[in-house]
């Protein structure tokens, strides 16, 4: 890794910008107020890159079971991620939260007007060849929901989206969007319903031509910051969320209107970490500035979520009702894959009645996928952990998790595009990246347009709209089947 300007990994022992220690140091610093034993454990592992699977499961079971701990649980892991990564300014090393507090120069501002027809576009959603909308809709979010793709407060938000086309012209909206360009972000769908947008991208020509050209078929409005040493020009607009961090929260203030900010940018390995925390310090620092500031995520599935009990007695229903065949076919396959092929999703339940009003119980799937990594699943802990901040400290946040799609980023991993080809075989639904920036800009719009609910246990928040892909319904844990579904898919491929 180079010094370059910017949020960057500490230093170790031998002068390296490495990422396993301090991610260590940050998972167990968000058990330590929960299980000091678990937190103990994290901080001796010593194969963290294959391992951590386990640990991320010690830290949502200690959440799960003490819901009055939770939010004291992510300030802490936010916190120590802030204390890690320096932020680098001339070859020297600055707390985050001092850069954040001494931008160094001022953004300019670049807008870009919509030219396309005045009204706001009708919600349509792209499935499998088919523009899907009214009644035909309908009939697919219910497939959807009845095969167990998603749940059933997702199925019920994009009904509500159909029953009211009025809430899509978001003329009253400013939507803010880290990583404008991201191929699975709503950028294209914002652009049509008439949206005020500020829109982050590193100032590459082409990205920002891209967007340009969606903003001028569209009705929106965006603006854009550029350098102050930069003509005012499409050409030369954007900023850099590792470098300009403390400048685009800054830039983002001036504009002193109630935003709403959804984080969206994505770099591969532990860029996605440093990109992520960055999102985080303007996401942090805007709603420090304005209460009314308002949070959006989009999360993976492929993580690990505490769930509630009737999800989870569903999943354990379903393994416990195999039919002879397969219990034999697979035990067998689990003797040779040494228990690791077919191993049961959920296998308990955890308690958390005896800590807050009813609370309930709570089962834990574990889709982790060891081949992203652990920078890919502290990266998306970041954003849970602000997300569950955000929400204690009386902003609005729309968390939604997305079903896994068909991205580039992540199709370029020959293992997950393999298992992604054969997953149908398992009853899980792989998107097209056009079908889930319909689906989640219409969650977006129904999270703008709702009352925020209120959940007993602050991990509901996480799940409550989760659309898996049927992923978190497998009676199996994701991960032992993924061999078999790549197999599959390479099989399919030929």
């Amino acid at each position: 890794m180079t010094d370059a300007p910017g949020l960057q990994w500490p230093l170790d022992a031998k002068g390296k910008r490495a990422t396993g220690a301090p991610g260590q140091r940050i998972i167990a610093a968000a058990l330590r107020g929960l299980d000091a034993t678990a937190a103990d454990a994290v901080a001796a592992e010593h194969d963290w890159r294959h391992a951590y699977p386990a640990h991320w499961c010690a830290l949502v079971q200690a959440q799960a079971a003490r819901p009055v701990g939770v939010v004291a649980s992510a300030r802490a892991g936010l916190a120590a991620a802030w204390r890690e990564l320096p932020f680098m300014r001339a070859g020297q090393a600055h707390a985050l939260a001092d850069a954040m507090n001494t931008p160094q120069r001022r953004l300019q501002t670049l807008q870009l007007r919509g030219s396309g027809d005045a009204a706001p576009a009708r919600w349509t959603v792209p499935h499998q060849g088919r523009e899907l909308h009214g009644d035909a809709l309908a009939r697919q979010i219910d497939r959807w929901e009845k095969g167990g793709i998603c749940e059933a407060a997702h199925a019920g938000a994009l009904r509500d989206c159909l029953a009211h086309p009025e809430w899509f012209d978001l003329s009253d909206q400013h939507l803010v969007l880290l990583g404008a360009g991201s191929e699975a972000g709503p950028l294209a769908w914002l652009a049509k319903w008439r949206a005020n947008l500020v829109g982050i991208d590193l100032a590459r020509a082409a990205t920002w031509k891209r967007i340009a050209a969606i903003v001028a078929a569209g009705n929106a409005t965006l603006i854009a910051p550029v350098a102050p040493d930069q003509p005012l020009d499409v050409a030369h607009a954007g900023a850099d969320l590792l470098a300009d961090t403390p400048e685009i929260a800054a830039w983002l203030a001036s504009r002193q209107q109630p935003l709403s900010i959804a984080n969206l940018a994505y770099l591969d390995g532990e860029r996605h970490v440093r990109v992520s925390l960055a999102m985080d310090a303007i996401s942090a620092t805007l709603c420090a500035a304005d209460a009314r500031t308002q949070l959006a995520y989009m999360a993976t599935p492929t993580d690990v979520f505490a769930v509630p009990e009737q999800l989870a007695r569903d999943v354990m229903r379903r393994y416990a009702e195999r039919g002879l065949v397969k219990k034999l076919g697979q035990f067998g396959a689990r003797l040779g894959s040494g228990g690791r092929g077919f191993a049961p999703h959920i296998e308990g339940l955890i308690d958390a009645g005896d800590f807050g009003r009813d609370s309930g119980t709570w089962g834990l799937v574990d889709a982790l996928v060891v081949e992203q990594g652990p920078n890919y699943a502290l990266a998306k802990r970041l954003q849970q952990w602000r997300a569950l901040v955000a929400r204690a400290d009386g902003h609005r946040v729309a968390f939604n998790v997305a079903p896994s799609t068909t991205t580039a980023s992540v199709v370029s991993n020959p293992l997950l595009a393999a298992g992604f080809r054969g997953a149908k075989a398992f009853g899980v639904e792989v998107f097209a990246p056009a079908t889930t920036n319909a689906l989640m800009a219409a969650m977006w719009v129904h999270q703008l347009r709702t009352e925020a609910r209120d959940f007993a246990h602050p991990l509901k928040l996480l799940v409550h709209t989760a659309n898996h892909g049927g992923l978190w319904r497998l009676p199996y844990r994701p991960r032992s089947v993924l061999p078999m579904a790549a197999l599959l898919g390479f099989v399919k491929r030929r």
